[in-house]
């Protein structure tokens, strides 16, 4: 069974020592597993520290997004493909997980198209267009050198960093990213590890619903939950069995949420 994983990059910040890392030490033993990473809260940390204030804006549909200039990509590389991606390599080498860490620049596994207009709204509610920056949506991937690593029982990780039409690097969403390598990669399940215990309605976490349900909830889903939801209905249009959403801190989150004792399974029926 393939399984596409998506963390934020401070789950790991507790070494390799953590719960996490020891469930996937055992999960790699079983199934086939890509990981893709976030990391935004340490961007924008060293971005503070370098003395780059980072600016976020807010779609019309509610999204919560960086805003990505030519100096803040440049940081966003550095930290993300740069420090993120190989402490996660690290942690994982340290359990005897034979880890890859990867960009969508390597080998162009994310082509994307830069967005040349976005549209932010502000506190007032009013929108206003701005030049796109460089951030893109991910218009192609190359599974080859995936698919490679996986036949050798490689586990890859990937930094969300699409390439450019002009060969520019591009910030695309970590979220968006799995659901569209578990798309190409034609994964089992796409599991998103967040920081609470799943899609949680009316203060309670939905054990399980379907794609029709999901929609109908989408209004009462906050932005953060609501970009992983999106995700994972992209993925479950595209062939995808089940996505899976649950907390990346619980003792065994891997293993618990793949025979469904915790978490949020989304399915299409």
């Amino acid at each position: 069974m393939l399984l596409i994983i998506k963390m934020g990059g401070s789950i790991l910040k507790e070494g390799a020592s953590n719960d996490l890392v020891v469930d996937l030490k055992k999960v790699v033993k079983k199934h086939k597993v890509v990981l893709v990473h976030g990391g935004g809260v340490e961007v924008t940390e060293i971005a503070s520290k370098l003395g780059k204030e980072q600016k976020f804006i807010m779609s019309p549909e509610g999204f919560r997004s960086r805003y990505t200039d030519k100096e803040t990509i440049d940081i966003y590389t550095m930290v993300m493909a740069g420090k993120l991606n190989k402490q996660i390599v690290l942690a994982l080498q340290a359990q005897g997980i034979n880890a890859v860490g990867l960009s969508g620049l390597d080998s162009a596994i994310l082509k994307a198209e830069r967005k040349e207009k976005l549209i932010a709204v502000d506190e007032r509610g009013r929108k206003k267009v701005i030049d796109g920056g460089y951030t893109g949506k991910i218009t192609q991937v190359k599974t080859e050198l995936l698919q490679l690593l996986l036949e050798k029982d490689y586990l890859p990780i990937i930094t969300p960093i699409a390439l450019s039409q002009d060969c520019n690097p591009l910030n695309v969403d970590g979220d968006r990213t799995a659901a569209i390598l578990a798309s190409a990669l034609k994964a089992d399940k796409l599991i998103l590890l967040t920081d609470v215990d799943g899609l949680m309605l009316n203060g309670k976490c939905v054990p399980k619903i379907v794609a029709t349900e999901v929609k109908k909830v989408l209004p009462k889903i906050g932005g953060g939950m609501s970009t992983k939801v999106h995700a994972g209905l992209e993925a479950l249009t595209h062939g995808v069995k089940e996505v899976l959403i649950t907390s990346g801190t619980a003792k065994q989150p891997i293993t618990l949420t793949l025979n469904h004792k915790v978490g949020t399974v989304i399915t299409n029926e």
